[in-house]
């Protein structure tokens, strides 16, 4: 399909929209497995709910390794951080001591300066949901100055 733009051009605008379906449809995703630790629960026998931001990052820091082959470590030694932003979760159900855990986790490009990670966490065994919901970071160089994505890392989530 061809959408012309007020010039009376459309091959931009094209490729431009089937990058859009492409991207929408190819999220990058990473699946984790984790076993809740029994430091994890509280007194009821549940994890205790501020565990679900850990096991977050747990998704968020294997997607970027595995999908990316880039580590957290490596991103900031080339000057590049990304402070957590925003925060939502919902919790959908238990996890108890010992069970196995299945963190999904995707990303994409957010805006012009910002990451979005939506992570599900499912019971394994069961399927049975647990806590979903996403994280947003910005980039920010050293100093904690705001920074669009540098060319490299664009480059690297296009072509992961």
């Amino acid at each position: 399909m061809t959408v012309l733009l007020c010039d009376g051009t459309g091959a931009a605008a094209s490729l431009w929209l089937h990058r859009i379906r492409w991207r929408a449809m190819n999220k990058l995703k990473d699946v984790l497995q984790l076993r809740v630790r029994y430091s994890e629960t509280d007194q009821m026998g549940t994890f205790y709910n501020s565990r679900a931001l850990e096991w977050f990052e747990c998704g968020r820091t294997e997607l970027m390794r595995n999908r990316l082959r880039m580590s957290y470590v490596e991103l900031e030694e080339k000057g590049v951080f990304l402070p957590l932003v925003e925060a939502h979760l919902e919790f959908q159900g238990g996890a108890r001591y010992d069970d196995l855990l299945r963190i999904t986790s995707t990303v994409e490009l957010q805006g012009r300066a910002r990451l979005r990670f939506d992570v599900e966490i499912n019971r394994n065994e069961t399927g049975s949901p647990v806590v979903r919901g996403y994280t947003i970071h910005a980039f920010t160089d050293t100093q904690g100055k705001p920074i669009r994505p540098p060319e490299w890392f664009v480059t690297l989530m296009g072509t992961a």
